[in-house]
C-alpha cells in the first residue's frame, strides 16, 4: 500500500522533536497513596472487591467490571486499602476511587503465562477481560467487548493506529521503537479470534525510523501490512483512519465493525499481548511528559495510580511557572486546573506550556474565509453548525449534520478570526443528546 490519507485536516505543529528521541524510562518508585478511579472505561463502573484495611499484591484485582461493558481494575502496587472514596480527575469531576497506601515493596501475585500454539478465541477473550484492558488512545472502551462484535464473520481488518497525529506526542513512536516486537504479536493474537481477518499497522511518514522497524518485523507475516500515512491531523482519528487505509467509511451512527473494521491504538495491542502471552494485568502504560514549560521533557513508564505531579517531577520539574497544564494532546485533551489527580489507563501524557495562548486571544466576526469547511475531515460546515448551535437552533444543526462532528479542533485551530466553534458545536451536540435520552 502506498501512502495513504482522507480528505481535509491540518498541519499544526506537531512539537515531537522535544521527546521523540527520548527512550522509555521507568518512573520508579511510586510514592505515596495510589488513587485507582473506579470509571476508567466507557460503560458501567467497576464494582470494589477490596474494603477498607485490606492488603493487596501489585496485579491484584481490587474491582469487577461492573457490567458487559465495563473493566476490571487491579492495583499496582502493593499495599493497605486506604479508603474507597471520591476523588477528582484529570478531567475535572470526581470518581468513586480505591485508594491504596504503597508500602514500597512491590510485591506482586504470579502470573501465568501460555504459547501463542495454545491459545483459542474463547481463551483470548477471557484473559483480555480478566487483564482489564482498553483502548488506551483515551476513549477506554473496553477491549474484549470490542473484540466480540455481533457479526465477527464480517471483520475484515484489524488496525493499529500507530499514527500519533496528536502535536507532542511521541509514547506510541517509543513503544514502537523499543518493543515494536510485542505490539505486533499482541496484533496476531487479536487476529486469530477472527478466521478471515488481516492486519493493517498504519503509521505517518514523519515516523520513519518506526516504519523502518515495524515493516523488518513484519516481513514474514503474511496476513499483516504496514500502510504509510501522510503526515497530517486528524489522521489518527478512527473514521479518517478507516478512511485512509481501507477506503471504507462510517459515520455517527455506525460502529467500525459495521464496515468490517477494528481499531486498536499502540499501546491496545502492547496490553493484548501482556495480557494473553504473559498473564499480566493492565497496572502500567507510557506516559509522554513535555512542552516548552518543562525541564526535561521525556516518556515515562507509569504506575496507574501515580499522581501527575510525579509525572512533572520526573521530567525534571517545571520551567518557571507555567500557565497551561493539558492531560492528553493539545487538540482534543484537557486542561487542568490541579495536577493532584491520577493516571488512569487512558492517560497518554501530561503537556506543560509556559502560556496559555488560548486565553489570550479574542474571537472576532467571522470572515467567510472557508477554512474551516476546507480542514473538517468529516466535510462539515462548522461556522454554520456554530451560526445554529448559537441560536439554539438543534432542528438547522441536526439538518446540517452537526451530529457528525467528531470534536478534532481543526476548524478552531485554522479560524484566523479565532472563533471558538468547536466549543459552540460541542455544547449543541451535547444538548441534542440530552434532550434525545429525554424522549
Amino acid at each position: 500500500m502506498g501512502k495513504c490519507t482522507f480528505k481535509g485536516g491540518i498541519h499544526p505543529y506537531d512539537g515531537k522533536e522535544l521527546s521523540k528521541d527520548k527512550p522509555i524510562k521507568e518512573l520508579f518508585p511510586a510514592v505515596g497513596e495510589m488513587v485507582f478511579p473506579l470509571s476508567q472505561h466507557i460503560g458501567a463502573p467497576a464494582v470494589p472487591v477490596v474494603e477498607k484495611g485490606d492488603y493487596v499484591l501489585a496485579g491484584q484485582l481490587i474491582a469487577q467490571a461492573g457490567g458487559f461493558v465495563s473493566a476490571n481494575i487491579h492495583s499496582s502496587v502493593s499495599g493497605v486499602v486506604k479508603a474507597i472514596e471520591p476523588r477528582t480527575l484529570a478531567t475535572g469531576g470526581k470518581c468513586n476511587s480505591i485508594i491504596i497506601e504503597n508500602d514500597g515493596e512491590y510485591k506482586e501475585i504470579e502470573y501465568k503465562g501460555l504459547e501463542f500454539s495454545d491459545l483459542t478465541k474463547e481463551v483470548i477473550l477471557e484473559r483480555i477481560k480478566d487483564a482489564g484492558v482498553v483502548g488506551m488512545g483515551g476513549a477506554g472502551f473496553p477491549t474484549n467487548v470490542k473484540l466480540s462484535p455481533k457479526n465477527p464473520e464480517n471483520i475484515d481488518y484489524i488496525i493499529i493506529n500507530g499514527a500519533e497525529c496528536e502535536p507532542y506526542l511521541t509514547s506510541d513512536y517509543r513503544r514502537l521503537i523499543e518493543e515494536g516486537d510485542k505490539v505486533v504479536l499482541g496484533l496476531k493474537v487479536a487476529l486469530k479470534i477472527f478466521d478471515h481477518a488481516k492486519g493493517i499497522i498504519a503509521i505517518e511518514d514523519n515516523k520513519p525510523e518506526a516504519i523502518r522497524k515495524i515493516k523488518e518485523l513484519v516481513a514474514n507475516e503474511p496476513n499483516i501490512e504496514v500502510c504509510e500515512l501522510k503526515t497530517k491531523y486528524p489522521q489518527g482519528g478512527e473514521r479518517s483512519l478507516i478512511y485512509a487505509t481501507t477506503k471504507r467509511a462510517i459515520n455517527s451512527s455506525m460502529l467500525p465493525a459495521d464496515a468490517g473494521c477494528i481499531v486498536h491504538n499502540v499501546d491496545t495491542a502492547f496490553s493484548i499481548y501482556l495480557a494473553v502471552i504473559e498473564g499480566k494485568p493492565l497496572t502500567k502504560r507510557i506516559c509522554t511528559v513535555t512542552g516548552d514549560g518543562v525541564k526535561n521533557p521525556g516518556n515515562f513508564y507509569v504506575w496507574l495510580g501515580t499522581n501527575y505531579r510525579q509525572l512533572l517531577e520526573a521530567a525534571g520539574g517545571p520551567v518557571g511557572e507555567p500557565e497551561k497544564y493539558i492531560s492528553g494532546g493539545p487538540m482534543m485533551g484537557f486542561a487542568m486546573y490541579s495536577l493532584d489527580v491520577p493516571v488512569v489507563k487512558g492517560s497518554s501524557s501530561l503537556l506543560v506550556f509556559k502560556e496559555d495562548e488560548v486565553s489570550k486571544v479574542s474571537a472576532s466576526a467571522c470572515i467567510r474565509c472557508g477554512r474551516c469547511a476546507e480542514g473538517c475531515p468529516e466535510h462539515l460546515l462548522p461556522t454554520k453548525l456554530a451560526e445554529f448551535a448559537s441560536r439554539g437552533d438543534e432542528a438547522g444543526f441536526v439538518k446540517f449534520d452537526g451530529m457528525e462532528c467528531v470534536m478534532c479542533g481543526s476548524c478552531s485551530y485554522v479560524c484566523p478570526a479565532k472563533r471558538p466553534l468547536t466549543q459552540q458545536i460541542k455544547s449543541m451536540r451535547s444538548t441534542v443528546l440530552a434532550n434525545r435520552r429525554k424522549k
